[in-house]
């Protein structure tokens, strides 16, 4: 029996977390991979910087879920 609703992905990473990579993405990103380029830049939607509102680097890795200024996407956001 076919769900009624499809799942929803929810990406672990903020919603204001910038990279080149990232203006393409079909669906959210799930992975670093998925969001990181060559370059290995990311930059904060919100400061247009390499460091978030709280001073923090902006990175895959430190840009999820439990961080301070951390955006979510999706309705378990």
């Amino acid at each position: 029996m076919a769900e009624p609703f499809p799942k929803l992905r929810v990406s672990p990473f903020c919603a204001d977390l910038r990279t080149k990579k990232s203006y393409f993405l079909s669906a959210p990103a799930m992975t670093e991979r998925e969001i990181m380029d060559g370059s290995g830049r990311a930059w904060c939607r919100r400061t247009m910087q390499a460091v978030g509102p709280d001073g923090e680097l902006v990175l895959p890795e430190h840009c999820q879920r439990g961080r301070a200024c951390f955006l979510g996407q999706g309705p378990a956001a």
